[in-house]
């Protein structure tokens, strides 16, 4: 298949100073100067400055590119991006305990850059992992081989908050319960990419991985100009198809939808942008009607028949009639009309089995069961503590370890052991001991960093990397994802909600 290569954009709306134009891409005597010549990454991989490997001549420009920026350029270029993101609403919400705060995610004009073969490695490893998931899921809900064969431990599976007994004996079509899953990777010392988590239930943030894009092109042409950049504009077009391939059977031309708790949720934006994106209506739960177990949408000429829906909201919140009676934001009898196969969702209900935090533990087992095939991702060893051994190991080793909740997102509940205080270990323990079920722990990795733009000058950062995947007929990922980075000095959280920033991500086509 072709690959979508961006050549030489047109002009953005920026002066270039004599100071900040970007020097020939021979001239590799600089790219340990001018910005970068106070940089320092000690004993971390560096993804654009102390790779072992050879530079392919692309890479190796972007570096010399960016050695010849001038700062105050940069940080003025940084400024305006940050009110052009204002001004486009490209925001989330952070909820307090007295408030909702709309803030953008910070971004960093420096940009983290993948090789041709970086990208293939990683593209056939969450093709790989997606295609297991799936399998997975439709196992569990199935014949449960994986569970009558001592794979995973069944109570692991049945007993998970995430189970949904309402998918027991569902067809959902193409045996697809996973059409939009985010991967997240991150790179060791050595530069290894390794899993962290799963997130097969609602991933958000694509909508920054292209804006991003977009942003570096009218802000930065001077370094993006003739460089072979694998495009991110076609995951509008490829999530509409997906989302039209699993629509019910015998439907020729599938009405989308992307159902959204609205504007009070923090990723309303990502909703907003996908729909448009998609050219599909953004729908609320009263927008929509379930008649005689088919699923209508309301609109000024009528009722009118909905085929296939992208949901951004949990399992809990989707119907009334099936799930939580208190709940005002679905739909009643929309279960009733998925289970009998009127209407598909996407994700489908109780995929939250498949990125819970422990049974992430046994990815390589299920991997290797269903696939005949060793992963090509490695995984971080991970400890479960609802498991005696596990449990003593990290108790033992508390201060060495990352210890997480296995319900929890976007960084919070965490515990890192080097950095936490002796009182925070001790509270952490007394947690431990109260709902050890509650909690996994990994080892903390050296993760790798990239050059960003700091206060004092261009720093080393931690990075992790989101590869968004979508699986109708096939699996297709999206050529780079959302690359965030953790802005304060020492930190390995990238979460936008902890503080986290994001960069443009990327991927060489040769």
């Amino acid at each position: 298949m072709n690959r979508p290569v961006l050549q030489s954009p047109s002009p953005a709306p920026v002066s270039t100073s004599p100071a900040s134009a970007a020097p020939a891409s021979g001239a590799s005597a600089k790219s340990a100067a001018g910005m970068f010549a106070a940089y320092d990454t000690p004993d971390f991989f560096c993804e654009l400055m102390n790779r072992t490997d050879v530079l392919p001549p692309s890479l190796q420009t972007v570096r010399d590119r960016l050695a010849g920026f001038d700062l105050a350029e940069l940080r003025h270029r940084t400024n305006t991006a940050e009110a052009q993101l204002y001004r486009l609403g490209i925001t989330f919400t952070v909820y307090s305990d007295r408030e909702a705060i709309d803030r953008i995610l910070p971004f960093d004009m420096i940009p983290r850059v993948l090789t041709a073969a970086e990208w293939d490695h990683i593209d056939r490893g969450v093709q790989q992992r997606v295609k297991a998931l799936n399998l997975f899921l439709r196992d569990i809900y199935h014949e449960r081989h994986v569970l009558r064969d001592g794979i995973i431990p069944a109570g692991l599976v049945l007993n998970n908050p995430n189970y949904c007994e309402a998918m027991v004996g569902v067809r959902v079509p193409g045996d697809v319960y996973v059409h939009i899953n985010g991967t997240d990777l991150i790179r060791d010392r050595s530069g290894r990419f390794m899993v962290l988590e799963d997130n097969a239930r609602t991933p958000s943030g694509v909508s920054y991985v292209i804006e991003n894009r977009h942003m570096m092109l009218r802000l930065m042409p001077d370094l993006a100009s003739g460089m072979p950049l694998r495009s991110v504009e076609e995951y509008g077009l490829k999530l509409h198809q997906t989302l039209c391939e699993v629509a019910p059977e015998g439907v020729s031309d599938p009405q989308v939808v992307l159902f959204s708790p609205g504007i009070y949720n923090s990723a309303y934006f990502e909703h907003v942008f996908l729909a448009r994106e998609m050219g599909v209506p953004l729908v609320e739960g009263r927008d929509l009607i379930v008649e005689n177990h088919r699923v209508y949408m309301r609109t000024v000429a009528g009722l009118r028949p909905v085929h296939s829906i992208y949901r951004r909201l949990n399992d809990e919140f989707l119907d009334p009639l099936a799930f939580n009676p208190d709940s005002m934001l679905g739909v009643p009898g929309l279960v009733e009309a998925y289970r009998r196969g009127n209407v598909t969702l996407a994700n489908a209900l109780g995929t939250g089995v498949a990125d819970d935090k422990a049974v992430y533990a046994y990815m390589p087992r299920l991997i290797r069961y269903y696939l005949g095939e060793d992963p090509i991702l490695d995984s971080v060893q991970t400890n479960i503590c609802a498991e005696e051994e596990g449990l003593a190991y990290t108790l033992a080793n508390m201060d060495k370890l990352v210890i997480k909740p296995v319900g929890e997102s976007g960084g919070y509940g965490l515990l890192i052991g080097s950095q936490a205080t002796q009182t925070e270990l001790d509270e952490f323990r007394a947690k431990l001991l109260e709902d050890p079920s509650n909690y996994i722990s990994q080892p903390v990795i050296d993760l790798s960093v990239s050059p960003t733009l700091c206060p004092s000058g261009v720093e080393a950062r931690h990075v992790d990397l989101r590869p968004f995947a979508l699986t109708g007929h096939n699996t297709w990922v999206l050529p780079g994802g959302l690359s965030r980075v953790a802005l304060r000095k020492g930190s390995l959280v990238v979460n936008s909600s902890q503080g986290g920033g994001s960069k443009d991500t990327w991927v060489m086509a040769r």
